[in-house]
């Protein structure tokens, strides 16, 4: 009984979540279609409507209702704003003069709905804010109402607050596009779109925030059982047997994905556009200090991991802190 309510659960998380990244992604595309005045560009809700295909397909093809290292879902909504955000950048930059949100059909609708009738007062400048910052929220909100997968309740915690620190760091690219330096700078402003489509495939990729458990208190990792031929430790995981561990993959991704990209980008626009502002210096900075704290850890944890599978003496499976007494008992070499 329990298993058929945690699947019952899992199927409404699942609803639930879809429903909060189709709602915001239609109304990112209809602000597309009221700008541009095209209708054609419904057709970027194409991977909102694939949805619920790929919610029948994860409903039966996974146990826990979701993937474990990527996110389809996640990737659709992506597939369907990204885009519609580069269309309002670009109508941005190409005009000068605000958009009349005024005229339109679509608009003159929206002023009817008593708790909307301020949306068609807002300029084009504070919808692409708005709807650009909503993204990163609806992101956050939709991983932490999505079924958990595989992922234990530590781990979707410092996930979510992960994808906070990341969404600060991604919307600051986007106010260096008011500065008046580069805010007629179309090459900067395309460079810097970039960035960020490049930075926000990170979200779909669950790899890239979670690692695997933490040893508990007074376990000796070194007690490892060599005849395992599973290669299996007490603690039930497997042991790595690949060059690198899911914590080092993952915070190689952070570093190619967002905060090296970020990086020069920064002082390219400090050194060669001369944007200094407060923001600029303190991102910048944070930047520099994030990279070399996470060149830094993975130092440590390669060095953990080279530790871990250095043999003991004589060709012993044991570690270096381990010896055998004449009777083949293990003795610990440290006090």
């Amino acid at each position: 009984m329990s298993l058929k309510m945690c699947r019952l659960l899992n199927i409404l998380l699942a609803l639930l979540s879809r429903f909060l990244f189709a709602v915001h992604g239609v109304l990112t595309v209809w602000r597309v279609v009221a700008v541009r005045d095209e209708p054609m560009y419904w057709l970027l809700l194409t991977g909102i409507a694939l949805l619920g295909v790929e919610m029948a397909v994860t409903l039966k093809c996974t146990r826990n209702a979701e993937w474990k290292w990527f996110s389809p879902m996640v990737f659709l909504y992506l597939s369907t704003v990204v885009p519609s955000i580069w269309f309002l950048e670009l109508d941005l930059l190409q005009s000068k003069l605000p958009v009349n949100t005024s005229s339109g059909s679509d608009l003159q609708l929206l002023s009817h709905i008593p708790i909307a009738a301020g949306l068609a007062q807002l300029d084009p400048e504070n919808w692409a804010a708005g709807l650009e910052q909503t993204m990163l929220i609806v992101l956050v909100l939709g991983r932490w109402l999505m079924p958990k997968g595989d992922m234990s309740r530590d781990q979707l915690s410092q996930l979510l607050m992960v994808y906070v620190g990341l969404g600060a760091d991604i919307l600051d690219i986007f106010d260096t596009f008011k500065e008046p330096e580069v805010k007629t700078n179309r090459v900067v402003i395309l460079v810097g779109l970039s960035l960020f489509t490049w930075a926000v495939m990170q979200f779909p990729l669950v790899l890239t925030q979670t690692s695997h458990a933490k040893a508990q208190p007074g376990f000796d990792r070194s007690s490892t059982d060599a005849g395992d031929p599973g290669g299996v430790d007490r603690l039930g995981g497997e042991r790595c047997t690949t060059c690198c561990s899911s914590e080092v993959w993952s915070l190689l991704l952070t570093v190619g994905l967002q905060d090296g990209p970020f990086l020069v980008y920064r002082l390219y626009l400090m050194v060669q556009e001369n944007v200094l502002n407060q923001l600029m210096i303190f991102f910048t900075c944070k930047n520099i200090l994030v990279v070399l704290l996470e060149i830094y850890r993975i130092l440590v944890v390669q060095c953990e991991l080279m530790d871990l599978e250095e043999p003991g003496p004589v060709g012993t499976p044991f570690s270096r802190a381990q010896s055998q007494d004449g009777e083949g008992r293990v003795q610990s070499c440290q006090p």
